[in-house]
């Protein structure tokens, strides 16, 4: 870069990029710290190319991708990720969303819609909801829903309340608690039950990148030795909290789901259980539908 200030953005854009290279970074990461710091979309950065960026623009771009390629996941340093089209809030309490959570989501709304045509009042429950991703989507995807979203950690549990505030859905209710024990106290039922909860093994630690491993809490990524270890509670637990016809829908550890399947059809002999492949061929959801 010019060791003068006067730095056009795309020389900052161009050296951004070879600097998190360097550092074994995806360089990508340096258009969305670029655009997070000027305020503006990828076309208005192209059509502002060629123009200088002010100091304190430039000293503010030149330490996040330094903390980028220290490793701090590029969502920690803009506050923020795009889920289902919308921006959700997040923090080191919470897991950033994934894409693949938003074939969870778009697979239980397409069977919502095949089995519950009839059915006007739905009640739906998100166990372990971080952020809000999913329980926001669901609710403003489908209006009609009343949505329950529960997490073990209030500080957790605070970050989707904002962003259920700061996206228009103010319905959902929220409750403190561990996994399905909300529900159990109060011996209360839903027709639609989804979760994305902690599921890679302990063991896979150390093959992970640091950005994943030393920024993300680790209370929302590992489940035990194989893993499974939340999936099997909710399975002893779903029996008494699912409706007559109901549905399940987990995200799940690509390999993990045959495993995640036995559970849900020991938990449900009757129920029909279905293994959906992600856009990357990962068999990455499980659905049962219960009753039908």
């Amino acid at each position: 870069m010019c060791k003068n200030n006067q730095v056009r953005v795309f020389e900052a854009l161009k050296w951004a990029s070879s600097y998190l290279y360097q550092h074994n970074r995806e360089e990508y990461a340096a258009e969305l710290l670029l655009r997070h710091v000027l305020q503006i979309s990828r076309s208005e950065m192209l059509m502002k190319f060629r123009e200088e960026m002010n100091g304190e623009n430039l000293s503010k771009f030149k330490h996040y991708v330094s903390l980028h390629a220290d490793g701090q996941p590029v969502q920690y340093i803009i506050g923020y990720e795009e889920f289902y089209g919308r921006k959700f809030k997040v923090t080191k309490e919470v897991l950033i969303p994934r894409p693949e959570t938003e074939e969870l989501v778009e697979g239980a709304i397409k069977r919502i819609n095949k089995l519950f045509k009839e059915k006007k009042e739905l009640k739906l429950a998100d166990i372990g909801t971080g952020s809000g991703a999913i329980a926001i989507t669901m609710q403003l995807e489908v209006p009609a829903l009343q949505v329950t979203a529960t997490d073990l950690y209030p500080s957790s549990l605070q970050m989707a309340k904002e962003n259920a505030e700061e996206l228009g859905a103010e319905s959902i209710r929220f409750a403190v608690g561990d996994l399905l024990a909300p529900f159990l106290e109060k011996k209360q039922t839903y027709d639609i039950i989804l979760s994305n909860p902690p599921y890679i093994p302990i063991s896979d630690e150390k093959e992970m990148s640091d950005v994943v491993t030393k920024h993300e809490p680790h209370r929302a990524l590992f489940a035990g030795e194989d893993g499974l270890t939340i999936y099997r509670r909710l399975c002893k637990e779903l029996p008494f909290v699912l409706k007559k016809q109901g549905l399940v829908g987990f995200e799940v550890g690509a390999g993990q789901s045959k495993a995640v399947s036995a559970l849900l059809q020991s938990a449900f002999p009757e129920g029909k259980i279905e293994v959906v492949f992600d856009i990357n061929g990962k068999d990455r959801m499980v659905f049962a539908e219960v009753g039908f």
